[in-house]
C-alpha cells in the first residue's frame, strides 16, 4: 500500500477501500462542483486499481466499446474555460482559457494523484455513443451539471442502465446532494422543477416596468430581429390571455418595418436608422395611446442627433465596453450600442448569417447590455453594469467556491455509503427488486423497521438559515408511484446490425415476451404505433428515428382495462449474432419481464408497499413528511452527544455517527 492510501484506507477500512480503488466512475460534467469532485475521487483514490488491459485479437479492448470493466474515473464536458470561470474553478488558469474543460481537468488533477486512470471526453452526454450500455459500465455516476435538461437525461439514463446516481447542485451559500437509485429512492423527476419564466408579450413590448423586461426585449427581440430569428421562436415572450389582440396585431407590425431597417445592414447610417426606429418613433407611437399612460409615468423617446457624440463614437464605445463593472451613463450607452451594432453588422457581411445570443459572446451581450439600458432609461428604470445584465440575461445562478467545495465533498461521502452497501448485498432495499419496482413488505427487519436505503445515504442539504447546523440531512424516500420517469419497468431491446428489423417485428417480440395485447407505442416524435395506427409496421426502426440516433426511448403503453405499468425500451445496436434471437434478429433483456398493474401504483407513496391495504384517509405529501422529518433530524443532533466516534470491528474502519 503506498503511503498516500494509509489515511484513506484507516477511514474507510480495507474492503470499502479496495472497492473505492476498482471502481469505474462517471462524471458528468468539470464546472465548479465538477472540478471538486474530481479533486476528491482522484485524492481518495477511485479508480487507482491498476490491471491488465483486456485484448481481443492482440488489440486492446476499450471499456466504452467492449462493455470491459477498468478501473477509472470517467469525465465528460461539452464546455470550454472561460475567463468567468477561473473564480471557482480551481483546476483551470489563465493560459487554459478556450480549451476544453474536460481535457484540462483530467491534467491538472492527474498530479494529484498519477496513480489514478481518468478518461477526460470532450462531448455532450447527449450524444448516441453514450447509450444505455455505456451507463452500465460504471459503478456511481456523478451529476455536476447547470442544465435542467442534461440532469434529466442523465437521470433517465441511469435508471435505464440501473446505475446509482449521485445528483448535486449549488445556488450562492446553498447546495444540495441526492441519491438515486431505480426501484429504491426517488429520482430527480419525482419532484417538479421550476420551469423557464416567459414574460407577457404587451409587458415586454409596451410596458415595461423592471430591468429584466428591458432585457429580455433586448435579448429575444430586438437582438433576433435583427442578426438572428423572428420572435416568434422565442420562449422567453408569449402571448397570453391578458394580452390586448390590437396591441399584438401592431406590434406585429413594428417588427415587419424593422426587418426593412434591417436590410440597410452595412451602410453609414444603419446604427442611426435603427436607435431612431426603436428608442424614437416606436416610443412615440406608445406615448399616443393615452389611456396606457393614465396611471404611470409615460416614457421619454430619446433622438440620436442630438445624444451622439460624432465619428469617434464606434471607437468610444470599444473602449467603455471593457469597463464592464459600472453602469454607464446615457452618453455610453448609445456610444457602446453602436460600436455592438457595427461589429455584428461586420460578422453577418463576414458571412455569419444567423448570430444567437451567448452571454459569453462579448459582442452580443454588449449589444443587448447597452439596448437594455437605453430602453430602461426611456421608460424610467433603473440602469445596470454590463456584469449585473449577463447575470439575468444568462439566467446565471451565483456561484461561490465554498459551497462547491463542501458539496463535493458532500458527494463522495454518500458515494462510499453506496459502494459500502453494494459488495455485502445484506439490505434487501439497497438492491432493485424483481423488474425494478416498489419493495414489498417482506423485506424488512426482523423488528418490522425498513432496511436503510442505499447503505444509509441521506439527502443532504448546505444551508446558511440554520447557525446552529451548516449541513442538514433527511432519510431518503421511496419512488414516487406516479412518477412518469422511474415508475415504468426499463428494458433493452438489442438489434443485429447485419439485418433491418421493422416495427412490426418489435411488436411481435413484444407479444410474445410481455403478453401485451393491446397495447401502443411512443418516442419523443409522436406515437409511432397503435391498434388503429398500423401504417408503420412495416418501416423500419432505422427510418422511424429508433435505430442510429440520439438515445431516444420507447415508451410501451398497455391499453387494455386493467392496464399495468408502462414499459420503457432502449434500443442498442447488437454486433454478435444470438442463439435465441436468430429467427427475428431482436433480443430482449430481460428475458422475462413483469409488468405490475397500474392500479398498485395508484395508492404507493414511497413509504408504502405494492402489497398494502389502501387507508380510507390520506397520506401525508412527501414534500411534508421531508419536512417534518428534516426538523425532527436536526432536534436528535442536537442531543447527541459529540463523542459519535466509533470503529466498526469487521472493517477497522472509523466511522462519523451522522
Amino acid at each position: 500500500m503506498q503511503r498516500r492510501d494509509r489515511g484513506v484506507a484507516q477511514s474507510l477500512g480495507g474492503p470499502l477501500t479496495k472497492r473505492v480503488k476498482e471502481s469505474r466512475v462517471l462524471l458528468v460534467g468539470a464546472g465548479g462542483i465538477g472540478c471538486e469532485l474530481l479533486k476528491n475521487l482522484v485524492c481518495c483514490g477511485f479508480g487507482s486499481y491498476r490491471s491488465a488491459p483486456a485484448t481481443e485479437n492482440g488489440t486492446e479492448v476499450s471499456p466504452a466499446a467492449g462493455h470491459v470493466r477498468k478501473a477509472e474515473v470517467v469525465v465528460i464536458d461539452l464546455d470550454t474555460i472561460d475567463l468567468s470561470n477561473l473564480n471557482r474553478q480551481f483546476l483551470f488558469r489563465k493560459q487554459h482559457i478556450k480549451k476544453p474543460k474536460a481535457f484540462v481537468a483530467k491534467e491538472t488533477a492527474s498530479q494529484f494523484n498519477p496513480s489514478v486512470a481518468i478518461d477526460a471526453q470532450h462531448a455532450s452526454i447527449f450524444d448516441s455513443k453514450y447509450n444505455v450500455d455505456f451507463f452500465e459500465g460504471f459503478d456511481i455516476v456523478f451529476n455536476a451539471l447547470d442544465s435542467l435538461a442534461a440532469r434529466r437525461h442523465v437521470n433517465k439514463m441511469c435508471l435505464a442502465a440501473d446505475v446509482p446516481l449521485i445528483e448535486s447542485g449549488t445556488t450562492g451559500f446553498m447546495g444540495q446532494v441526492q441519491a438515486i437509485k431505480k426501484g429504491v429512492t426517488e429520482c430527480y423527476d419525482c419532484n417538479p422543477k421550476p420551469v423557464q419564466k416567459s414574460f407577457p408579450i404587451c409587458t415586454i413590448r409596451s410596458t415595461p416596468s423592471q430591468p429584466i423586461h428591458c432585457i429580455v426585449w433586448a435579448k429575444s427581440y430586438l437582438f433576433p430581429e435583427l442578426f438572428g430569428t423572428s420572435e416568434e421562436d422565442s420562449t422567453d415572450m408569449a402571448v397570453t390571455e391578458g394580452d390586448n389582440a390590437e396591441e399584438v396585431a401592431k406590434l406585429k407590425e413594428e417588427a415587419e418595418a424593422l426587418k426593412k431597417v434591417r436590410r440597410m445592414m452595412g451602410k453609414s447610417e444603419f446604427a442611426q436608422e435603427v436607435f431612431n426606429k426603436v428608442f424614437h418613433d416606436d416610443i412615440e407611437r406608445l406615448r399616443s395611446m393615452t389611456e396606457m399612460w393614465q396611471s404611470r409615468k409615460p416614457p421619454e423617446p430619446l433622438s440620436f442627433e442630438s445624444l451622439s457624440e460624432g465619428p469617434s463614437i464606434v471607437k468610444q464605445g470599444q473602449t467603455l465596453a471593457l469597463q464592464d463593472q459600472r453602469a454607464w451613463t446615457l452618453v455610453e450607452n448609445i456610444s457602446v450600442f453602436c460600436y455592438s451594432l457595427d461589429t455584428l453588422s461586420n460578422r453577418v457581411q463576414g458571412g455569419e448569417n444567423v448570430i444567437e445570443f451567448d452571454k459569453d459572446d462579448k459582442d452580443t451581450l454588449d449589444f443587448v447590455s447597452s439596448a437594455a439600458n437605453l430602453r430602461s432609461h426611456v421608460f424610467g428604470i433603473p440602469l445596470h453594469s454590463e456584469w449585473e445584465i449577463k447575470q439575468m440575461a444568462g439566467n446565471i445562478i451565483p456561484a461561490i467556491a465554498t459551497s462547491n467545495a463542501l458539496t463535493a465533498s458532500l458527494c463522495v461521502m454518500e458515494a462510499f455509503r453506496i459502494l459500502r452497501s453494494q459488495p455485502a448485498k445484506a439490505n434487501a432495499l439497497a438492491e432493485p427488486t424483481a423488474n425494478n419496482h416498489i419493495p414489498t413488505k417482506a423485506q424488512t427487519t426482523a423488528i418490522g423497521k425498513p432496511e436503510e436505503l442505499l447503505g444509509g445515504s441521506k439527502m443532504v442539504f448546505l444551508t446558511s438559515k440554520n447557525t446552529d447546523r451548516l449541513i442538514t440531512s433527511q432519510p431518503l424516500v421511496g419512488p414516487r408511484a406516479d412518477c412518469p420517469v422511474c415508475s415504468p419497468v426499463y428494458a433493452k431491446v438489442a438489434v443485429s446490425e447485419e439485418r433491418e428489423e421493422t416495427l412490426e417485428a418489435l411488436v411481435d417480440l413484444l407479444k410474445r415476451t410481455v403478453g401485451y395485447e393491446d397495447f401502443s407505442m411512443t418516442t419523443e416524435a409522436g406515437i409511432i404505433y397503435d391498434p388503429d395506427l398500423e401504417d408503420n409496421l412495416q418501416k423500419p426502426l432505422s427510418e422511424l428515428g429508433i435505430i442510429g440516433q440520439s438515445n431516444g426511448f420507447i415508451t410501451v403503453t398497455d391499453d387494455s382495462d386493467e392496464p399495468k405499468v408502462d414499459l420503457v425500451l432502449s434500443m442498442t445496436i447488437r454486433r454478435s449474432p444470438v442463439d435465441n434471437a436468430e429467427a427475428t434478429g431482436l433480443q430482449i433483456t430481460p428475458e422475462k419481464i413483469e409488468l405490475p398493474p397500474k392500479a398498485q401504483a395508484a395508492y404507493a407513496n414511497g413509504d408504502m408497499y405494492d402489497d398494502a391495504e389502501p387507508e380510507p384517509v390520506l397520506a401525508p405529501s412527501a414534500g411534508a413528511k421531508r419536512k417534518r422529518e428534516a426538523e425532527e433530524e436536526v432536534e436528535s443532533a442536537k442531543k447527541r452527544a459529540k463523542s459519535d466516534v466509533y470503529v466498526v470491528e469487521d472493517d477497522g474502519a472509523i466511522l462519523l455517527d451522522d
